[in-house]
């Protein structure tokens, strides 16, 4: 079988965006080993080139024809381009892992975060990257089904421009400095300011009042942890960070709550996770802490004041490694491990 260390072919789709320029990044600190690189992205950046190990590589139009001779094409350029060429690149031969929703809820394809749920990827050709605040909500979580079973999960979400890709980051900072210079901020890339403002998430929202980010962590909840009984309810909010996602979460169990002690001690040695709960120095998970890093941080670790069952933690994890490439990475990784 082939492995990662004999060097794979590797296809990006959407190598220009915050996603794919985040994975090149992961490649060179994870030593990645790399016999082909295919860079590929809309017509908007085709033709463009990118400096990668001492290389100038030219950015192709992503198009079906693009995939013969690879191993694995990481898709990261929206639903509607994976719906359209994911099947050319498993036609090829590639393993397909793919950062949209476009394949999330298909019942064919396995949703995988790696350290919680990779049995069930098996030989499948098309992985499904969850959503980025799915990811962040269940690293922080799912170590805590060993202590009791988990009935119902409400957690408030503070979500980094980085959602939305490097135009969005670029509009904080453009809009940043224009408001400090005394000028007014204009929205593109969101439906409001940025800047030293914070607004429900800009997906649309259905008859029901929740938006499609909220919906999202829902159904991939119960799809990731194969409960369809859990209960989950989220308010998803942007706010002005860079990079990093927040969530406040209460856990409720079906009995009482594990201790806070027990809870840490789970929590502290999941793979992924790192604890940041100094109540002494009011420490705890903050975005300017966790960008950057590969954990979700997770602390703020103390039980409910109006319910023995419930568990409160506070998460913070990088949009862009763990909650996008570093996870479609490590599906990498373990496929061809």
């Amino acid at each position: 079988m082939l492995t990662m260390a004999d060097g794979l072919k590797i296809g990006i789709v959407g190598a220009t965006g915050a996603v794919g320029q985040e994975l090149l990044s992961l490649f060179d600190q994870r030593s990645t080993q790399i016999s082909e690189l295919r860079l590929m992205s809309g017509p908007r950046s085709a033709g463009s080139t990118i400096s990668f190990r001492g290389e100038d590589l030219t950015v192709a139009l992503a198009a079906a024809d693009q995939f013969d001779g690879l191993d694995v094409v990481f898709f990261s350029a929206g639903a509607g381009v994976s719906k359209s060429l994911a099947s050319a690149a498993v036609d090829a031969g590639a393993l397909v892992v793919d950062n949209s929703s476009a394949f999330r809820m298909d019942e064919g394809v396995p949703l995988v975060i790696p350290e919680i749920n990779w049995s069930v990827a098996g030989e499948q050709k098309i992985i499904a990257n969850p959503n980025c605040s799915t990811i962040i909500l269940l690293m922080a979580i799912a170590p805590l089904r060993s202590l009791g079973k988990i009935k119902r999960i409400i957690a408030s979400t503070y979500q980094s421009v980085s959602g939305a890709g490097a135009i969005a980051m670029q509009e904080l900072i453009d809009q940043t400095r224009v408001v400090l210079d005394g000028g007014e901020a204009v929205p593109e890339s969101f439906g409001h300011q940025c800047a030293f403002n914070v607004f429900s998430h800009d997906s649309d929202v259905d008859g029901n009042g929740f938006n499609v980010e909220e919906q999202k962590m829902f159904e991939e909840t119960r799809k990731i942890l194969e409960d369809d009984e859990i209960g989950l309810s989220v308010t998803c909010v942007r706010v002005p960070v860079l990079r990093a996602h927040s969530e406040a979460i209460l856990v409720e169990f079906e009995g009482d709550a594990p201790s806070v002690e027990e809870a840490r001690r789970v929590l502290s040695q999941a793979d992924g996770v790192r604890i940041v709960d100094d109540r002494e120095a009011n420490h705890f998970p903050m975005p300017i802490e966790s960008g950057g890093e590969d954990d979700v941080f997770v602390g703020r670790i103390r039980k409910d004041a109006a319910s023995s069952n419930g568990l409160w933690l506070f998460a913070s994890g990088d949009q862009l490694r763990k909650g996008a490439a570093l996870n479609a990475l490590q599906i990498a990784e373990r496929a061809f491990s």
